[in-house]
């Protein structure tokens, strides 16, 4: 006859007991899910191969907005995390606007939103519903270069040409602005834009010219 002692060596701790639970109630969902599976394998390893789960949690997640972009309205569908140049040129395909730095350092994905420059790879798409958006695309009119275009053009201030649309759209900005009333001025405010190729003193001299010669910016 064993001794009260001897039973309580044989009976399990509570923890001991907590721990035995947990494990029988994970062997039991594990035995759930791997059932569940193997009754529908097709199914399941299609939409696995699709990615559907994917899919679904994007068409959940995306925010509907209305744009008005180089003066035509679009109603979009996009995910709140998408920023304003990667629709511009992945999911509109306007291209003009280039991806240079990512950070907002270089420029050269600079836009007009309501006639305000800002980087757009910095600016989520979600937060310009209703707004009206310019790219380098918008600028002229028809078969016309914009004036800042044709200065461009005029004084060479490309070059090799990955920074001008960003720094075309700055040199309008800058007139707009009020901000090209000398040499020093000129560049101050376009500091924000970088050319590694050097065209600084021509693009200056291209925002000069049209800021002089009056024309509608």
């Amino acid at each position: 006859m064993p001794q009260d002692k001897d039973l309580d060596q044989h009976q399990p701790s509570a923890a001991g007991g907590q721990r035995i639970s947990e494990a029988r109630r994970s062997f039991l969902k594990q035995s759930s899910v791997l059932t569940a599976f193997a009754l529908t394998p097709g199914i399941a390893v299609k939409a696995a191969d699709l990615k559907l789960e994917e899919k679904i949690a994007d068409a959940f997640e995306k925010v509907n907005v209305t744009l008005d972009i180089n003066g035509k309205k679009q109603k979009l569908s996009v995910e709140p995390r998408t920023t304003l140049l990667d629709l511009l040129r992945e999911q509109l395909h306007l291209t003009g606007t280039k991806k240079g730095c990512d950070y907002g350092q270089c420029g050269a994905c600079t836009v007009h939103v309501d006639g305000q420059r800002v980087n757009s790879c910095l600016t989520l798409a979600v937060m310009q519903d209703g707004k009206k958006i310019t790219t380098i695309e918008g600028l002229a009119n028809g078969e016309k270069l914009h004036p800042m275009q044709e200065a461009f053009i005029k004084h060479d201030g490309f070059q090799c040409g990955y920074c001008t649309p960003g720094q075309i759209m700055s040199a309008v900005a800058c007139i707009k602005e009020g901000h090209a009333g000398s040499d020093d001025e000129i560049r101050e405010y376009m500091s924000g834009n970088i050319c590694r190729c050097g065209a600084y003193p021509n693009i200056v001299n291209a925002i000069k010219e049209v800021k002089n010669g009056g024309q509608k910016v």
